[in-house]
C-alpha cells in the first residue's frame, strides 16, 4: 500500500512538473516563428518598394561637402540635437548632463555585435552615406531637404554603431560594404530601400544586385 502510495504521488509530481517545460519550448518556438514571419514580410515589402527604384548611373561627387547637407545637427528637442536623440533612443541607462549631452550609458552596436559602454565609442550613423545620397540624386535638391534627410528621426537613416564600424563603412553602397554582423543583413537592407524609397533616391545596378543578396537573409 505504501509503495502504491509513493507511486501515485510521484507519478502526480511528475504530472504538475512536465506542463512548465511542455510550455516553455512551444512559447519560444512561437517567438521564433513570428519573428521569422515579421522579417520575410519585411522583405517582401522591402522587394517591393526596391522594384519602384529608379535604376541609374551614380552621378559625380563634384560639389559635395557634408556642410551641403549638415552644417550641424538639428535641434528636435529643446537643447537636444537630433544625434543625442538617437543617442538617448538607442541606449540603455542613458544618462544626459544639462546641455542633453550623453555622460553615460550603455549601447549596442548592431552593425558588428558589439556593447559600447562609453559614449566616446560609439558615432550616430547615416544609414545611407550622405555622399551615397549626393550621387544618388541628393545633388540636385533643395539645402532644406538635404538638411532634413541628414536629421531625420522618422525614417530609418539614424542609427547608433561603433565608430570602429563607422568608420570602415565610411560613404559606401551595400555593393561595397555591409555590415560584418550577416544577422543584420535583412534589416540593413529593407532600411536602405525604406530611406531610398521615401527620398526618391535612385539605385545603381550593382547596388540592386547587392541589396537583392541580403534580402535573401530574411
Amino acid at each position: 500500500m505504501i509503495s502504491l502510495r509513493r507511486t501515485v504521488h510521484v507519478t502526480v509530481l511528475t504530472l504538475s512538473v512536465l506542463p512548465l517545460g511542455a510550455v516553455a519550448a512551444p512559447a519560444e518556438a512561437a517567438a521564433e516563428l513570428r519573428e521569422r514571419s515579421q522579417a520575410e514580410a519585411a522583405g517582401a515589402r522591402a522587394r517591393q518598394l526596391l522594384a519602384r527604384l529608379k535604376v541609374a548611373r551614380a552621378l559625380s561627387i563634384r560639389g559635395y561637402s557634408r556642410q551641403r547637407f549638415q552644417p550641424r545637427w538639428a535641434h528636435h528637442k529643446g537643447t537636444c540635437d537630433a544625434r543625442e536623440v538617437v543617442l538617448a533612443r538607442d541606449g540603455r541607462r542613458v544618462r544626459r548632463n544639462a546641455a542633453c549631452h550623453p555622460v553615460k550609458g550603455v549601447w549596442y552596436s548592431p552593425y558588428d555585435g558589439r556593447w559600447l559602454r562609453s559614449e566616446k565609442q560609439v558615432d550616430v550613423d547615416h544609414l545611407v552615406p550622405l555622399a551615397y545620397a549626393w550621387r544618388s540624386g541628393a545633388k540636385r535638391w533643395s539645402q532644406a531637404r538635404r538638411r532634413a534627410f541628414a536629421n531625420d528621426l522618422t525614417r530609418p537613416e539614424l542609427i547608433t554603431v561603433s565608430h570602429s564600424a563607422n568608420i570602415a563603412k565610411g560613404g559606401q553602397g551595400p555593393q561595397s560594404w555591409r555590415p560584418p554582423r550577416r544577422a543584420y543583413w535583412c534589416r540593413y537592407a529593407t532600411s536602405w530601400i525604406t530611406v531610398k524609397h521615401h527620398y526618391r533616391l535612385f539605385v545603381t545596378r550593382n547596388e540592386r544586385v547587392a541589396l537583392l543578396n541580403m534580402l535573401r537573409t530574411c
